[in-house]
């Protein structure tokens, strides 16, 4: 990086820097939004959509809740102008959605603009012209004079060709394009010129757009620049002041952002912001950003993955896994630590019956941009912990696994993603837990069991058990007595020719459903003479089925069963 040297600022300050939207801490109101998807978007891409696809992405941008969408440079294109032609003819334009068309300030390409417009209900027409330093140097070779008299042409042909469409509501957008690398005071002052001419008022308000069509400064310089303007355009109340930033500094948010701050009523944009060299400032973020800050955004993203997958198929583009708010990962914990946060954070406010959403590691609840918990945010690697899975078999399948047992059954977990450099989905993770606690009745198995309650005065325990059971393809017919059915079972099975190290430690059961029918779960922890723990899971309709299961489980799973010496 030996050449930093020959970069120098490119950005002009404002000559009055009061930075008034610094007192602000956040958005009040979402601003009126534009869609430019399918003009600076498509533009951009490899290969731009054919007229059907731009219906179909017109009417996409409509159910979104867009109510300006720029659809085109209609005198550019034939594709462009037979696509606007199309959604005026065919009526496709819903009555409270107004298209936007960018022109040029020259009159063959004004006329042909109102030429494709005619007929339509409502309009906007984009008016731009470069007023940069560098555009004025090396492109125009031309004087700040002649660079307004550019505009002022424009602007008075607008009203020309607009009197002549008196049946069409038309309103006007100016912006002067390259606007940061534009000395602040000519930028006030082209567009001014413009202002004068177009004359707004309330019912009949012009658009200053005011883009960052390359992005060349610190967000805050962009803020301070829409400020400088906000403060000294003419006709202020009559204007509506618009954004349009781009992404070459990876700050176009911020810049909308802070410029809406700074006096900003509207913001240009595209979804995921697609478009040209580092792309157009994401609406989608700068939406949910003011919806995770309680801002009704005013804009319907309540379907990310279908917002996904219908860009990703118009585009051909791929929406990042870590893209915010849409991507696939954008909600995943795989640490051990965040998984335990967000576990006990949803509990709590469970609990709590807690409104207000203040869950540790999630800015929003998943469940609003249509994410699931179980699929979309507690991931499994080998760097989860043992809340993450006990989480996960608790949501997706409905087993309360004890405390004492998580940290077993994390480590099994964890182990195998480790060896398999993978991540684990819930069925995965399920089938491993079930494998290897779940009913395993080898090689001891207990296929019957028939109990008897008995007076204490009668015998030394309160129930009585006849058991045929099992062990290594040896059938057996034994009973016992105990202090309750498990120690019945447990002191049948030490009656048999076989030597068994445990002693029981804890037991506790559940069920699996919440309905009536459900299944009963219960869980079994042994110890064995070494102080080694060995837990067992069983699972029956009869909850006293599910604690035999649960016992033998956890004795094969033992595996220290072997045949007494005669």
């Amino acid at each position: 990086m030996k050449n930093y040297e020959k970069y120098q600022i490119g950005y002009f300050m404002p000559p009055v820097n009061k930075m008034k939207w610094t007192k602000k801490d956040h958005i009040e109101t979402a601003p009126i939004w534009c869609s430019v998807d399918l003009r600076d978007g498509n533009q951009a891409l490899v290969v731009p959509m054919s007229l059907d696809e731009k219906i179909e992405f017109f009417q996409f941008l409509v159910s979104l809740g867009f109510k300006e969408i720029e659809v085109g440079f209609p005198a550019a294109s034939k594709t462009e102008y037979t696509f606007l032609r199309t959604l005026i003819e065919k009526n496709l334009i819903p009555d409270d959605v107004t298209i936007q068309v960018l022109t040029q300030s020259r009159e063959h390409i004004i006329k042909k603009t109102f030429e494709a417009l005619q007929g339509v209900k409502k309009a906007i027409v984009h008016l731009y012209n470069s007023t940069s330093f560098a555009q004025r140097q090396q492109v125009f070779k031309k004087t700040q004079d002649e660079i307004v008299e550019i505009a002022v042409t424009g602007a008075k042909l607008l009203n020309k060709y607009r009197a002549t469409m008196p049946e069409s509501e038309i309103s006007f957008e100016y912006s002067p394009e390259s606007f940061t690398g534009t000395e602040m005071e000519f930028a006030l002052r082209i567009c001014n010129e413009v202002i004068d001419i177009w004359k707004p008022t309330p019912s009949n308000k012009v658009i200053i757009n005011l883009p960052a069509t390359v992005s060349m400064s610190m967000p805050h310089v962009y803020a301070s620049q829409i400020e400088y303007m906000n403060d000294h355009l003419h006709n202020r109340d009559n204007l509506i002041i618009s954004l349009h930033p781009h992404n070459d500094r990876g700050t176009a948010v911020a810049d909308a952002e802070l410029g809406i701050l700074a006096g900003g009523d509207r913001v240009e944009g595209t979804l995921f912001g697609n478009g040209e060299r580092t792309g157009n400032v994401d609406i989608i973020t700068v939406a949910m950003n003011m919806y995770a800050h309680g801002v009704n955004p005013k804009l319907d993203f309540s379907d990310m993955p279908a917002i996904v997958e219908t860009y990703e198929r118009f585009t051909d583009l791929a929406v990042h896994p870590r893209q915010p708010y849409g991507g696939q990962l954008v909600f995943a914990a795989f640490s051990g630590s965040h998984q335990d946060a967000i576990a006990k954070g949803m509990a709590y406010h469970e609990e709590n019956n807690l409104n207000q959403w203040t869950i540790p590691y999630l800015p929003i609840d998943p469940h609003d941009v249509g994410r699931k918990y179980d699929a979309d945010v507690i991931r499994i690697n080998s760097q989860s912990g043992k809340g993450g899975i006990a989480y996960i078999l608790e949501q997706s399948y409905g087993y309360a696994i004890p405390q004492k047992m998580r940290e077993e059954v994390g480590y099994l977990v964890k182990g195998i993603s480790d060896n398999a450099h993978k991540e684990l989905t819930p069925e995965e993770i399920y089938e491993i837990f079930k494998k290897e606690y779940i009913n395993v009745f080898e090689p001891v198995d207990i296929t019957d069991a028939t109990f008897k309650k008995v007076s204490t005065y009668k015998s030394e325990g309160g129930m009585l058990v006849d058991i045929s059971v099992t062990i290594d393809g040896n059938e057996f017919e034994v009973s016992a007595s105990g202090n309750g059915r498990l120690d019945a079972v447990s002191n049948a099975l030490k009656k048999t020719p076989y030597a068994f190290d445990y002693t029981f430690v804890t037991y506790s059961e559940h069920a699996l459903e919440a309905d009536s029918n459900s299944r009963a779960c219960a869980y079994v922890a042994l110890t064995d003479s070494s102080g080694e723990l060995y837990w067992g899971i069983g699972i029956h309709d009869d909850i006293i089925l599910a604690s035999i299961n649960a016992l033998v489980s956890a004795i094969n799973r033992q595996k220290k069963i072997r045949p007494l010496t005669t």
